[in-house]
């Protein structure tokens, strides 16, 4: 093993599914040619850093509150500035 692959320390868990959901998580796993275990912990990883910074989660407030009900003028970069301002 090389110097620079990280180990990664996995440790042993149980979890009370319900059965549809294990079953969806077998036919999508079985989908993607990985064990239902590598499926599962890739798929948690994915929402784990999926969450949006501070600045994308200002901009969906702001979009929630219906702070720029304007028109985008999408005919240049130039345009398109002006028209949020």
């Amino acid at each position: 093993m090389s110097d620079d692959m990280e180990t990664v320390v996995r440790k042993q868990t149980s979890f009370r599914l319900r059965e549809d959901l294990l079953k969806v998580l077998h036919e999508k796993a079985k989908k993607a040619n990985l064990s239902l275990n590598n499926f599962v912990e890739t798929t948690l990883m994915d929402v784990m850093s999926s969450e949006p910074n501070d600045e994308t989660v200002a901009a969906i407030k702001e979009a929630r509150a219906g702070k720029f009900t304007g028109t985008i003028d999408t005919s240049s970069i130039e345009a398109m500035i002006k028209s949020c301002e």
